[in-house]
This record gives structure tokens, sequence and C-alpha cells, in this order.
């Protein structure tokens, strides 16, 4: 009977699993929450918007935090052969995929609004750009202070990654510790370096188009680097836990993918909307 049910196949067959329906429902609790919340609609008196996002929030961190310890737990029992991590491959390639997607629509939208300023059929337009970019207005910030540290900060944090996984390759521990927190320190620093220019702005985030599509671009950015940063703390705590090998370490270059990235799309905002966005200004 015990030789009828052995496994003879490369795959893995997942357990009913409570998470994607779960995950399901609290990412529409957050976006039920948020369109309530942005548009300040009560139900009677009450204004639930705030308290709805909140709690799909906390379903939507629950799920990843309990779905990503049962795929670690896998992973350690041996279920994710050689055709298991390939599948996950492609879902992670997948992934980055429809990140950039995502990203190529804030692209899409600042530059829309850049390069058509007095667009004649939309007259509405020099309303809001005053026919210049940035608009009248709008001091923007000085791309070789602050913005070119914090480009500096994130390529010198893709070095010390790529130091960390060749380290991983060789069996190097100190090598790959030392390379983790590095690049931890370094995705902490760019944070902060993120927040400290955010205060710093002379605009806010409404009233203007470049304002909107400067904070939507780069603070999505900031948010991919600390969930990056996040990523990054869990590989080098599964790190000290011995849970890394030379031949399996599917987590950490998931992470490492993520990584470069999210690095990839800071030199893109860096060109576009630091440099070339406050060069175009005619004053």
């Amino acid at each position: 009977m015990a030789e009828a049910h052995a496994k003879n196949h490369d795959f893995h067959i997942l357990s009913p699993s409570p998470w994607p329906l779960l995950g399901a429902f609290s990412g529409f609790l957050m976006a039920f929450g948020a369109v309530f919340w942005m548009k300040s609609l009560q139900i009677g008196t009450l204004s639930p918007g705030p308290y709805i996002f909140g709690a799909g929030t906390i379903g939507v961190l629950y799920v990843m935090f309990s779905w990503w310890r049962d795929v670690v737990h896998e992973a350690n029992a041996g279920d994710h052969t050689r055709v298991v991590q390939l599948h996950h491959r492609y879902g992670m390639i997948m992934f980055i995929a429809s990140e950039v997607m995502f990203f190529a629509a804030w692209f899409w939208a600042y530059f829309e609004a850049a390069l058509y300023t007095a667009d004649p059929i939309q007259t509405t337009r020099l309303d809001f750009t005053g026919g210049t970019w940035p608009p009248k207005g709008i001091e923007a910030f000085d791309p070789w202070h602050l913005p070119l540290l914090n480009t500096l900060i994130l390529l010198t944090s893709g070095t010390t990654i790529t130091w960390a996984h060749h380290a991983l390759l060789h069996n190097d521990r100190k090598g790959l510790k030392y390379g983790l927190w590095l690049t931890i320190i370094l995705g902490v620093l760019f944070t902060a370096c993120q927040a400290y220019e955010y205060s710093h702005a002379h605009f806010g985030f409404s009233g203007s188009i470049y304002s909107a599509t400067f904070f939507m671009a780069t603070g999505f950015h900031g948010a991919h680097v600390i969930i990056g940063t996040i990523f990054l703390a869990i590989c080098l705590y599964r790190v000290y836990l011995g849970q890394f090998t030379v031949q399996q370490h599917l987590g950490f270059e998931f992470a490492a993918w993520y990584w470069h990235f999210v690095d990839v799309v800071w030199l893109f905002l860096f060109a576009s909307i630091y440099v070339w966005g406050a060069g175009t200004a005619a004053h």
C-alpha cells in the first residue's frame, strides 16, 4: 500500500491551503477601504475607510508571513526539486515583468504630462503646467545633490548583494553575511535619505501634475526598496539558521533579482525625473 502512494515524480503536490482565498479577501478589503478613505465616503456618520484598509493590510501581511513560512518549510523538507525550482523561477520572472509594467505606467504618466505641456487639443492642460515643465511655481530638486547620493548608495548596494551571491556560490559564509549586512544597511540608508528629501520638498503631493507623478513614481519605488530590504533581512536570518546551501538557495536568489530590479528602476527614475525633468524648465 505504501508503495502505491510513493512519490515517483519531480512535482510537488500541494496540500489544501487557506492562503490564496484569505489573501484575495484581504486584498479586496485593502482596495475597498482605500477607495472609501481617499473619497472620504461615509456609512451614516461613520468614516470606515481607514479601518477597513487597516484590517485588509493586517490580513495581507499575515498571509504573506504564513504563506512564505510554508514555502520555506517545503524547501527545507526537500519538496523543491529542480522542476519545482524551474517553475518558481518562471513565476518570479513573470512577477518582475508585471512590476516593470507597473512602473511603466508611472513613467508614461510623467512623460505624457511633461512632453505635452501646452497641448492645443487639451487646452486645460495649460492651466496645470503653465506651458513649461516643471510647471510654474515648482522648484524641482537639484539632481546632483541628494538624488545623486541616493543613486550611488543604491548602485553600491547592487555590488554588495552580488558579492553576497558569489560568496554563497563559493560557500563563503562570512562573505555572504557581510555582503547581506552591507546591502541591508545601504537599503535603510537609501530610505532615510528619501524620507529626508521628501521632508524638504518645496511642493506637496496635491495641486500639481508634476508633484503627483513625482511622488507616485518615487514613492512606489521607495516602497519597493523597503520591501526588498525586508526580503533581504529575512534571507540574512535564514543564513544564520543555515538554511541556504550552494545547491539550494532559491529564496536568496529571488531576493537578489528583486534588488537588482529596484536598482535598475531607480536609474531610470534618476535620469528621467530628476535629471531630464529638472533640466527642461524654461523659467
